[in-house]
């Protein structure tokens, strides 16, 4: 008899949301310094772990912590099994803002703009290789993964009709808000 036959309550899958992650890093002060500065993090606690200094930072005065540096980053970077740390902002003016902040930092390198249709983002690299993204939502959906050139010089009004005359044109195409209803039904079947 299994687990889920004895307490059918541990067969249902309890609802997560996303909260932190941690990084190994190998230059815990360059990367303190570009996560405060550059992406605006605060330190909120620091210390020693099982020998490794340990870095805690936070945008979110409820959360301790959502980006963990932790020294003891060994081997290339093709071993890091992290594809990318992608951050949400709440507008594309905001991501303007961002990329322009970021995109002068010396140590970044590999930025790109992408225009995905159901939001614009920045990718680049930190100062240590890992990949990270900016971005936020657009308010269309288009089957993934899209990607085209994103120019953020552009005003942001023309960033959106353009988009949305993009998003338009491709089969799949969907307000956000129908999609999202679509979602909620389909997570909501489990």
């Amino acid at each position: 008899m299994s687990i889920a036959d004895r307490n059918p309550d541990q067969a249902k899958p309890v609802p997560l949301r996303f909260s932190h992650f941690g990084v190994y890093v190998r230059d815990i002060p360059t990367m303190v310094d570009f996560y405060t500065r550059a992406l605006g993090f605060t330190v909120t606690d620091r210390g020693i772990h099982d020998g490794r200094e340990i870095v805690f930072t936070s945008w979110d005065p409820d959360e301790h912590h959502q980006v963990i540096l932790v020294a003891g980053r060994e081997g290339p970077l093709e071993n890091n099994p992290i594809n990318q740390l992608s951050f949400r902002v709440a507008s594309l003016e905001d991501l303007q803002a961002a990329w322009r902040r970021v995109a002068a930092e010396p140590a970044v390198r590999d930025g790109r703009p992408i225009n995905h249709g159901n939001a614009w983002s920045y990718y680049f690299r930190d100062p240590e290789g890992n990949r990270i993204e900016i971005y936020c939502p657009s308010d269309w959906h288009v089957p993934q993964p899209c990607a085209q050139p994103l120019d953020l010089l552009l005003p942001a009004g023309e960033i959106r009709r353009a988009t949305e005359e993009f998003c338009r044109s491709l089969p799949g195409f969907q307000p956000m808000a129908v999609h999202r209803q679509e979602m909620v039904e389909k997570i909501g079947r489990r």
